[in-house]
């Protein structure tokens, strides 16, 4: 076929010779030539072309001159990278500098078996790198993949698919399409399509090559995919066509740099076959363009595309019949020869040819860096090899005629440049229209990938947005992904996170743990604060003890006030009555400590309410001994019938102060040693956090606690032995009962704040104050107060102390009278008085 596209890129590069030839700046007193093979994009052609290169078409040895005798300088090509890989590797034998425009290929960065080789156009490792980006920018993660079966497209690919693994995104399928064409082989590439739910398909070849590709997806009407285009092909006019537009409309991919070089229209329309008769490629092209035969031409008639350049209907001709005039008109052409609106390969090789021009001069001028200058020799032009050129190619630096900035690296690759990123669009003519929607910049050690957010990208699918491309959806937030036994890594089933672990974002690998003051959600899609937990005043629960606390505190005060009233009368007397009142007080403190386990713990409620708790019941049961002391006397003198000395009031009340100042003791000991803190108890795989005290000590917590316990059991001991006094001293029987109550309160208290947690632990404490207070007074005040407000005529000298009978036995009397109903006598010292 003839190539439009080729023949404007062999233009540009006459167009580049005789504008530097005309410049002053560059080779001022030499002139570049220049000799054109056509490779037919063909390996063989190109190897041809090459030995003919050398060997100075003729002639059998290689003298690096061509036919007219001047000296071969180097080469400009192949187009291609395949075709550029083979040539090189005959150049490299007679080390001839090779500059390639459009060999992307990452093959030709080998250094030591592509040193002779430099381009203008970057590394396909780049291009790989930058498809990679750009599939993440998407948040694409199944892929396919389509190759030329050539060195660009195979090793294009090849470095794709590597920057996927890379990034942990997945490759579908990896398919080629035949250079020579092949039906089964096709159909391979075009069942893969079809097949795979990979949306999104990178396509790494050239426009040549894929174009029988692109006849079979519109056979086999295959929309709805979005394609990624390689350079080159992403600009090319053998494929934008508008009739392709519903099958790869859409496309987005990377176009090297376009530009504008000044002159080019004017000498692309300056070709006529009347100008040279010898110049067969113009006749060639002038036959194809107008669809003639030049008159007196050996030129065969090439009819191959030449239906797809001009526009026309599809059909094949043997021959023309119609000769050409000389008269047809450039300017009522439409094809790809023409068009100067894409100029980016054509800029390449403009920049090629003055690439070897800048290395010519430096050589003339014997201008090179330090690093190479030691290890050289400076040649002079024209007494010069070939190979001597190379080292003034090595880090060789220019300003294109556009301000772009041309750098060269040691293995004779661009060390920055950037890609435009195309999209394409149906522009109102109805002609597809290359729009850029972003750039990817980069050097040798960083990339910039610039999307702006209001890019108009136009995508080809069914809701014209985004589209997916994924083997498995990616998992939403609160699962994360489970690989799958022998299936890719995009192939995954999605695993709810566990308690206490969240994934935020959509597709996470692993679940995050929350932190210790944290929790996990319903959805398992954040960290929340745990629950806080404690006893609160506000809540049902921790009101109510409040409220049972302050009516036990309300009963105690109202059982004091009667007593106070009435302390003068003998039931108020009986048995010490500032013993009775040290009892009321202690009540009052145990009742409200049980306040002080309620709210949220801080150090110093910790400190203070056991200690408050241990004293209140210290001095509640020290006072309670002092009594059942009495009463265990007047029992004693009740048995033996004989008048007994009983313990004086003093003695009782210094019982007491000892009892009180020993706790007292150890209380201090237990807060200046250890004192208990408040802590935060934030269990595993507990969604609360238990604010509670740490009691510090459990030995001294025993201690004082313990001493409490044996007071109430010398309590419950001296009341039992003395119980069976007569019916008019059942104060002994009230305490006997209350320090049961006691008992039974404390000893069911142990198993279930042991099997309790949180807040119910300290529900569970509070209850055990109260009920054993409220055990206390309903058991030792209640029964005298029943007698001192509704039976006043019982609270007399003589019923209290035993000498008149008791009228209603179903009153218990809770005054111990300390006189002997047995022998009517009375023991007067223990009435106190």
């Amino acid at each position: 076929m003839f190539n439009f596209r080729g023949f404007r890129w062999m233009k540009t590069m006459i167009h580049t010779i005789k504008e530097i030839n005309e410049r002053k700046d560059i080779l001022p007193e030499h002139t570049l030539g220049y000799q054109i093979f056509d490779n037919c994009f063909s390996t063989t052609k190109s190897l041809e072309s090459s030995s003919v290169f050398l060997t100075g078409q003729e002639e059998y040895k290689p003298n690096f001159r061509n036919s007219t005798g001047k000296y071969l300088v180097g080469i400009i090509g192949a187009g291609g990278s395949t075709m550029s890989v083979a040539v090189s590797r005959s150049l490299l034998m007679y080390e001839v500098p090779q500059v390639a425009y459009a060999s992307s290929s990452s093959i030709l960065s080998e250094n030591s078996l592509y040193r002779f080789v430099f381009r203008t156009i970057p590394s396909d490792k780049f291009q790989s790198e930058a498809m990679v980006n750009l599939i993440r920018h998407f948040g694409w993660v199944w892929v396919g993949a389509i190759a030329s079966d050539d060195d660009y497209g195979k090793g294009g690919v090849k470095s794709f698919r590597e920057k996927m693994e890379s990034a942990n995104l997945c490759v579908a399928f990896s398919e080629t399409i035949p250079k020579v064409y092949s039906n089964e082989k096709m159909q391979v590439a075009v069942d893969a399509v079809k097949s795979s739910t990979a949306k999104v398909i990178v396509l790494y070849t050239t426009d040549i090559d894929l174009s029988p590709f692109v006849l079979e997806v519109i056979h086999h009407n295959i929309t709805d995919r979005t394609w990624i285009a390689s350079e080159a092909w992403i600009t090319s006019a053998l494929i934008a066509k508008p009739e392709y537009f519903p099958y790869f409309g859409g496309t987005i991919g990377f176009a090297v740099p376009r530009s504008v070089i000044p002159g080019l229209k004017e000498f692309l329309y300056d070709v006529h076959p009347s100008k040279d008769p010898n110049d067969t490629l113009t006749i060639e092209f002038w036959q194809t363009a107008f669809n003639c035969t030049w008159p007196n031409s050996s030129v065969s008639f090439n009819v191959d595309h030449r239906v797809n350049m001009t526009g026309k209907e599809d059909r094949l001709y043997d021959m023309s019949d119609q000769l050409c005039t000389g008269q047809e008109k450039l300017e009522d052409l439409k094809n790809t020869y023409l068009d100067i609106s894409q100029l980016r390969i054509t800029n390449n090789v403009k920049q090629a040819v003055y690439l070897m021009a800048y290395a010519l001069d430096n050589l003339s001028k014997a201008d090179i860096t330090e690093e190479y200058r030691e290890s050289i020799v400076c040649p002079i032009i024209p007494d010069f090899e070939s190979e001597k050129l190379l080292n003034y190619f090595k880090g060789i630096k220019f300003a294109t005629h556009d301000g772009s900035k041309i750098e060269l690296d040691a293995n004779g690759d661009m060390k920055n440049g950037y890609y435009d990123i195309l999209n394409w669009h149906m522009d109102n003519t109805g002609e597809i229209a290359f729009v850029k929607v972003g750039e990817y910049k980069f050097t040798s050690s960083k990339y910039e990938l610039v999307l702006p957010k209001n890019s108009e990208l136009f995508w080809n699918t069914e809701s014209s947005r985004l589209p997916d491309s994924f083997c498995t959806k990616v998992c939403p937030p609160g699962t994360r992904r489970g690989n799958l036994p022998g299936q890719p890594l995009c192939c995954f089933e999605c695993i709810p996170c566990e308690d206490g672990y969240v994934s935020e974002k959509p597709g996470q690998r692993l679940c995050n743990p929350c932190g210790e003051d944290d929790w996990s959600n319903e959805e398992k899609s954040k960290c929340v604060p745990k629950f806080v937990e404690f006893l609160a005043y506000e809540e049902a629960l921790g009101f109510t003890l409040v409220i049972l606390s302050i009516f036990g505190a309300l009963v105690v005060l109202a059982v004091t006030v009667v007593y106070s009233i009435h302390r003068h009368t003998p039931l108020v007397k009986a048995n010490d009555r500032e013993l009775s009142f040290l009892i009321q007080t202690s009540l009052v403190i145990t009742v409200l400590s049980s306040m002080l386990f309620i709210g949220k713990p801080c150090n110093w409620s910790c400190m203070v309410r056991q200690v408050t708790l241990a004293l209140g019941f210290c001095l509640c049961l020290s006072s309670i001994l002092g009594k059942t002391i009495s009463l265990l006397f007047a029992y004693r003198i009740s048995i033996s019938k004989t008048r007994l000395i009983s313990m004086h009031p003093i003695f009782r009340k210094l019982l007491v102060l000892i009892c009180v100042v020993g706790e007292i003791g150890a209380c201090t000991a237990y807060l200046v040693l250890e004192p208990p803190r408040m802590f935060k108890n934030i269990e595993p795989q507990n969604v609360k956090i238990i604010f509670e005290c740490n009691e510090g000590s459990i030995e001294f917590l025993c201690s004082i606690f313990g001493f409490d316990v044996l007071l109430a059991l010398l309590c419950f001991l001296t009341t039992f032995v003395a119980r069976k006094l007569p019916d008019n001293y059942y104060e002994g029987k009230c305490i006997t009962f209350g320090m049961l109550v006691f008992f039974i309160v404390w000893i069911s208290f142990v198993p279930a704040y042991l099997s309790t947690k949180g807040k119910f632990k300290v529900a569970v404490e509070i209850f055990a104050i109260l009920a054993s207070s409220y055990g206390l007074l309903g058991c030792l005040f209640l029964p005298k107060c029943f007698i001192i407000l509704l039976r006043p005529k019982r609270n007399t000298e003589e019923t209290v102390g035993g000498r008149v009978p008791t009228v209603d036995r179903s009153i218990q009397l809770t005054s111990a009278s300390v006189s002997s109903e047995l022998n009517s006598t009375t023991v007067s010292t223990v009435l106190d008085e």
